[in-house]
């Protein structure tokens, strides 16, 4: 199973706007993705409230995983989403 460790971006981090933006992405990818933070169980990357509620702040690190045709891209567009300042692009 593909994984990829990234640290958050967005000067709010994974919160409000990028959160939502992330979630997004990750309905339109072809294969279920998970994210995780250090100490927590993986969530479904598609439900916001999930998201939310891993509390990743700026500067944290999660873990984003995928298994299937297609997994490799999808964590590849994912990190670089939470990698980016989404807050930024207002």
């Amino acid at each position: 199973m593909p994984q990829r460790t990234v640290t958050v971006g967005s000067r709010s981090g994974l919160h409000a706007r990028p959160a939502s933006l992330f979630v997004q992405a990750a309905a339109k990818q072809p294969v279920k993705v998970t994210v995780a933070r250090d100490g927590q169980p993986p969530v479904d990357a598609r439900s916001l409230l999930s998201v939310l509620a891993l509390g990743a702040q700026h500067g944290d690190t999660v873990v984003l995983a995928a298994e299937g045709d297609g997994a490799e891209t999808a964590i590849e567009e994912l990190a670089a989403l939470i990698a980016a300042d989404l807050d930024a692009k207002e």
